[in-house]
């Protein structure tokens, strides 16, 4: 009995010996100079853009569940660099690149400059953003700048100004982000 599983084990080993054997007999390993690495050149050159590149995730109305949803944007990331949450909020302003989604901004909308102080960012728009067309705009516009910009560490609170001055129509208590 001893003879028969030692003779099944040398046979084992014996075919995966072979098949081992053939396998690695047609795996070429050719050496890779060093001169062909530095003169390869990949099929496509990576731009300086390419490399700076960065995504952001933009809220927008559904337009099929009428709720928030996301949209995801590689931007370049030396455009955020100089004020993020401006540039971030004119995004927003600008509108959806996925057809499904639509803009909750009033027309003629301009956010005219964003700042930070302290964790809360205070943005400056035009007075036409107080054109909204009821309450639920309203709070779907706060909810998507809120959403939009707290994918920023720094990001506490918001506070809303038209043209300066605090907005007291869109000030309210849900603008502190938890």
């Amino acid at each position: 009995m001893k003879k028969k599983k030692l003779f099944f084990i040398l046979f084992i080993l014996i075919i995966l010996g072979i098949l081992v054997y053939f396998i690695f007999r047609n795996i070429s390993f050719s050496k890779i100079s060093n001169e062909e690495l530095s003169n390869y050149v990949p099929e496509e050159e990576i731009s300086d853009t390419q490399l700076r590149e960065t995504s952001i995730t933009l809220y927008f109305l559904n337009k099929q569940t009428n709720e928030l949803d996301s949209e995801k944007r590689f931007v370049d990331s030396a455009k955020l660099v100089a004020n993020p949450y401006k540039y971030i909020v004119q995004e927003l302003v600008n509108g959806p690149q996925n057809e499904n989604f639509s803009s909750l901004f009033p027309e003629n909308t301009l956010i005219l400059d964003a700042s930070i102080n302290n964790g809360c960012v205070a943005l400056n728009f035009s007075e036409d953003l107080l054109k909204f067309q009821d309450e639920t705009q309203k709070y779907n516009i706060i909810n998507s700048i809120l959403n939009s910009l707290i994918q920023l560490n720094e990001v506490t609170s918001i506070r809303f100004l038209i043209n300066g001055e605090t907005s007291d129509a869109l000030n309210e208590e849900y603008c502190e982000i938890s």
